[in-house]
């Protein structure tokens, strides 16, 4: 995996506050930047007070309370970026000198009680950011595909998968 330089990187304004852009031209599968934080458990998180779009989920149960510059890293319902290996922000595309570094935040959700209205503005805008369940299946498989969603929900996908083809063709006619 290509490594990109720290200075190719730089917390910038955006449309939504602050945002990560590229410094410099950046190559599909570099590595971007790891996400690092203290590890919380959810009744931490619900307890805690502060904006819940801010912990990052990596299991059904915990979170990673996301550093400062982790936190600046905005959603796109079409992202340029994505999470491999539950925490290393990857370039999924060529990314342009001064272009905003955005990833689907749908690929790190399981939690089936917080949404958050999008305004990434692009045309193929799904209004709300949702749990990885509630993407269309197409976008759902797109991302497996591309190795960008957390492993608990690969799991849990893949459970149900399982589920629900259980018993097809196990009753007699």
């Amino acid at each position: 995996m290509q490594h990109v330089r720290a200075a190719s990187v730089r917390v910038a304004k955006s449309p939504y506050g602050l945002g990560l852009h590229a410094s410099a031209d950046i190559l599909a599968g570099a590595t971007l930047l790891v996400f690092t934080g203290e590890v919380l458990h959810r009744n931490e998180v619900l307890s805690s007070g502060q904006d819940e779009c801010y912990p990052l989920q990596l299991g059904r149960w915990t979170y990673l309370d996301l550093d400062a510059r982790s936190r600046v890293v905005n959603h796109s319902c079409s992202p340029n970026a994505g999470l491999r290996s539950d925490r290393i922000l990857v370039a999924l595309r060529d990314i342009g000198c001064g272009e905003e570094i955005c990833y689907d935040y749908s690929t790190t959700m399981s939690e089936r009680r917080w949404t958050m209205q999008c305004r990434c503005g692009d045309l193929n805008c799904r209004s709300t950011v949702g749990d990885f369940h509630d993407l269309p299946t197409p976008r759902q498989q797109h991302y497996l595909q591309l190795g960008v969603v957390q492993s608990f929900i690969v799991e849990e996908f893949w459970l149900t998968v399982a589920r629900s083809d259980h018993g097809k063709g196990d009753s007699p006619p």
